[in-house]
């Protein structure tokens, strides 16, 4: 098997992220027999879902997978530089935007931790609340209260690719978030992505001096 790219960051207490992703990278492992501190969590979440067990296997393909899923989601968001996502005033459109966005980035780092892009596309789907619990499960590291109730007013996002009458009862809640309060949320999720996958950032999308010079 060809050599995997590991994040540089790595946790000094207990099983390390990267221990774990050494492991599986070895050998297929179903994800109720994973080392603490997945194993508990990720038990909980497939009874909580009546999910299929994930089972976890970091390849050199689903490595790939996982950059061009976060490609795809830096690439989208470079979007809202162009058309003045944060001063929009329809909302609709940009939670739809945004539930793109961080369904590519979520998967990349699910697909990265080892699930395969099968499992993500029959169980996780467009459910972005759903994609959020699954990562944090698996040593994400993404806790905003903020970002996980934007996920749940996401989930499913294609509910937001449709126009809503204010006079409709069953039309989805916005949870009062603007384009404006969606922006930061969604580019810390991605930034987050790009930190613990380790995964460059697309040509043109460099976030600062020093990555623009790496």
């Amino acid at each position: 098997m060809a050599k995997l790219e590991y994040p540089s960051s790595e946790s000094n207490s207990g099983t390390s992220r990267r221990a774990l992703l050494r492991g599986l990278a070895v050998a297929p492992v179903v994800a109720s027999t994973i080392a603490s501190p997945w194993s508990d969590a990720l038990a909980a979440l497939h009874r909580r879902y009546e999910d299929e067990p994930a089972k976890l296997v970091r390849t050199k393909e689903g490595r790939s997978i996982s950059r061009f899923r976060y490609h795809n989601a830096e690439r989208r968001w470079m979007l809202t530089d162009i058309v003045a996502f944060p001063g929009s005033r329809f909302t609709n459109p940009a939670l739809h935007f945004a539930g793109f966005v961080c369904q590519q980035a979520l998967c990349a780092y699910l697909l990265d931790v080892g699930f395969a892009d099968e499992w993500n596309a029959q169980h996780i789907r467009q459910d972005i609340a759903k994609a959020l619990a699954y990562a944090n499960a698996c040593g994400f590291g993404h806790d905003c209260p903020d970002m996980a109730r934007l996920a749940v007013v996401l989930s499913p996002y294609w509910k937001w690719g449709y126009h809503y009458d204010e006079w409709e009862e069953d039309r989805p809640q916005t949870g009062g978030f603007i384009p404006a309060t969606i922006t930061p949320l969604v580019r810390a999720l991605v930034d987050c992505v790009h930190d613990v996958t380790g995964h460059p950032r697309p040509k043109g999308c460099q976030r600062g001096p020093q990555e623009a010079r790496s």
